[in-house]
This record gives structure tokens, sequence and C-alpha cells, in this order.
């Protein structure tokens, strides 16, 4: 290669911003210290807490986020499903000729090859880096938080820069501009936080629409569900505790002296504890099973009203966490489901415009410059059928299409070994004919 003809390499590799080899943000011993807004939180405190993350400091708030989950079941499950319904599904790397409209208009005069080595070379560097799929799962929480940024760490090599490690970036570390545009904090910037520099976070925004950073994330919006939820449950204990223990009542004659009444008080306080006890024949001990007052199940069914609103939020239904005491068809559950796929769908498509925004995108540009295609990330759906539905697609692709359908994979899919050489096999209702036949001849 001549000196012109790297030069112009080089220059056009240099065309993307190219980020400072290592990592910005070090490990700080302040990332490891949590708060607890939600201990005692009150819809005062929470309207402060929002305010507060509106005006930038969004720190408090996300404290407040990880607290939900941890003390909410049932906003976990949710909220763990509707991200599992992602990170769940295994990832691959294709390359932009693979994709629709590649040969269409300016697309058509695009070197393939290149393309294909762009993706090939992406997938090489992903699968290399131990971490990536943990960074994913870390980004995923921004379905709930509206922002997650994870760290690139570049390594300066002979050839340029290598991608070698990815560090999610703790929640307590981000702050927001005056013009709302996420900021991280630094030993520098500890309270106004720097500018992020190119091409060295992956920035996931999935509600990014809202407006705000701060906003649109459905912990935010299944907050109040939360918080009435717990103020009910904290209110049926306390019922609970009154009105759910039997009362225990012992009657004393009348010339008892206190001595002997004290040691009746006793006695009773160990009944409730040990449900034992030693009473005189002189004293009459009566255990009455208390009667609830009103609506008993109030409470429960409060507890269940913010369930299925959290449920709505995260999910788009409630028939497919909530089948108890739900009466419903299960024409109606599928579709329900239907719904819940349509959302993880709309996930997949923003993870993956993420990724190959401030992923791939440097990736590609560092190595072969500005004019190769990037490739995409996608996610592998599991497309696994039934046995008759199997066998119904591979009638028609087969028979009346005329697909070429691997055999391996039709083995693969029906969950069938393939057969060795000198194996027995078990002959079908064409190949037992097909025998008839020539013993005949």
């Amino acid at each position: 290669m001549g000196l012109l003809e790297r030069f112009v390499n080089a220059v056009g590799r240099g065309a993307a911003s190219r980020p400072k080899p290592g990592m910005l943000l070090g490990r700080r011993k302040e990332d490891t210290m949590r708060d607890y807004p939600a201990d005692g939180l009150t819809p005062k405190r929470l309207v402060s807490v929002f305010r507060e993350a509106d005006s930038g400091s969004i720190s408090a708030q996300m404290a407040l986020f990880e607290q939900m989950e941890e003390k909410d079941a049932h906003l976990y499950s949710v909220a763990n499903t509707r991200r599992l319904a992602v990170t769940g599904l295994s990832w691959e790397i294709v390359s932009a000729a693979e994709m629709p409209g590649w040969g269409a208009g300016r697309g058509a005069s695009r070197n393939r090859a290149a393309a294909d080595e762009a993706a090939a070379y992406c997938d090489e560097v992903l699968h290399g880096i131990e971490g990536f799929e943990e960074s994913l799962v870390y980004l995923s929480l921004a379905i709930g938080r509206n922002v997650s940024l994870v760290e690139m760490v570049w390594e300066a090599s002979s050839s340029g820069l290598r991608l070698v490690e990815f560090a999610p970036v703790d929640y307590g570390r981000l702050v927001l501009s005056d013009l709302d545009e996420v900021r991280v904090v630094t030993e520098e910037a500890q309270y106004k936080g720097i500018e992020l520099p190119a091409n060295k976070f992956i920035t996931h925004m999935p509600s990014a629409a809202s407006g705000h950073p701060s906003r649109g994330g459905l912990l935010r919006v299944t907050a109040l569900a939360y918080l009435a939820k717990h103020f009910a449950l904290k209110d049926w204990l306390v019922f609970a505790e009154v009105f759910g223990m039997p009362v225990r009542i012992a009657r004393y004659s009348p010339n008892a002296t206190p001595e002997e009444k004290r040691e009746l008080l006793e006695m009773l306080a160990q009944l409730g504890a040990d449900a034992t006890g030693i009473f005189s024949k002189a004293v009459e001990v009566d255990i009455q099973q208390t009667r609830m007052p009103g609506e008993t199940n109030l409470y429960e069914n409060l507890c269940l009203y913010c369930d299925r609103e959290i449920s709505k939020a995260w999910l788009g239904q409630t028939l497919t966490t909530d089948t108890v005491r739900t009466l419903a068809s299960a024409g109606a559950a599928v579709v329900h489901d239907r719904v819940r796929r349509d959302i993880r769908d709309d996930d997949l498509r923003k993870e993956a415009h993420t990724l190959r925004r401030d992923l791939l995108t440097p990736l590609v540009r560092f190595e072969f410059g500005p004019e190769v295609p990037v490739p995409c990330f996608r996610r592998v759906l599991d497309q696994t059928l039934l046995p008759e539905q199997l066998s119904h697609v591979l009638d028609v692709a087969v028979n009346q299409l005329g697909a070429q359908v691997p055999a391996r994979w039709a083995h693969s899919a029906l969950g069938i070994p393939q057969a060795d050489v000198d194996e027995a096999v078990l002959l079908g209702s064409a190949d037992r004919g097909a025998v008839k036949g020539n013993g005949e001849q």
C-alpha cells in the first residue's frame, strides 16, 4: 500500500470522532452506597422526588425506582417479564446487505463484500467481549427508568482503536443539563457533570419521544399505583392484627387480689404466644372469634386493582398475570398475549436502533472508514411450532411451494435425531408401499 493510499484511509477512518483510550468513569466508593427514598414514602415526598428529577437531579428518582422493584413482588415480576422478553432472546449481527431495501436506489452500488466483512468483524468483536450480555441486560433497565448508559472502553492498537470492555454507568452518576441532556459526573465535575463524549457511551432512551429523560419510564408511570398499594397493604396488616386475632377474656372473682390479677394477665399473654396456659378452676377463660366489620375484602381488592394497573402499564394486559380472579375465555387470553408480543417487538426495534447508532457505527467507522455500510443488531425470535403446526408448514412449503427445506433443520425442529448410515429406521406409508411393490415384482 502506497503512502498516499494509507493517508487517505487514515483520513477516512478519522472522520468519526475518536474517543480517548481507557476508562473514563472509574469506580467510586459512592457508587456502592444506596439511598432509600421509598422508606416512609408519602404522596408529597413522591411529587418532590419527581420535581427534583425534572430539575436535573435524577439520583433520588433512580434510587426510588430501584427500591420499588425490591419491595413489590408483583412489580418486579411484570418488570422482569417485560425485560426478559428482550434479553432472553439470542442475538446476531446482520449484514446491511441482508436488510430490506439494500438493492434499491443508492444501495445497488454498495459493496456487498464490504458490508458482509463489517458484519463479521462486529460479530467477532462483540462475541469476544465477556461483559456484553450483562451490558444488554443493564440497558434493558431503561424500559422502566427511560435512560441507561454503558461506557465503551477502547484500547489503542497498531491498527487503531479496539473495543475491549463494557462498563455499565451507575445511575448515581447521571445528571441532566439545563437543556435536559444526559451528563455524567466525574471527579472534576461532581455536580453538573460533563457532556457525553462522542462514540464513548451507549445511551438507551426508549421513550425519548416524551421530551424529557426523567419522564416516560414505566416505573414513573406506575409509581402512584405502587404507593397506593403499599398504603393499602400497610392498613391491611394493621386491620388483620386488630380484628384478625381471637380475643382472650378471663373473668376473676370480685375478691381477687392485685397479684392474682397480674398473674392472670401474664397467663393470657402466654396463651396468646404459646397457645397454652394454666388457670385455676375459679377463673373463667373465654376465647371469642372476632367479627370483621364492613367489607372484609376492601384492602385485598384495592391491592389487586393496583396490581392490575401495574400489569396494564408494563405488559398492556392482565390475563397473563391475573388468572385466578379474572374470568375470560382462552381466546381472549391469546389476544392479550399477542398484544404483549407487539410491545416486545417495539422494545426490540428500539434496542436495535440504539445499538446500531451508538455501538456498531463507531466499530465500523474506526475499522473500515465512512463508506462501509453499518450492520444491524437483531434478536433471534423463537419460532417454535407444535408438531401439528410444523407438519402443516412443511407440507405446504415442500409439496406445494417447492421450498428447499434442509433435512437437518426439520429434524431439529421436530426434535428427532438424524439416523446413522447403517441404523434401522421407521418406514412411512409411502416407503412401505414401495417396498411391497418391489416384492411383488
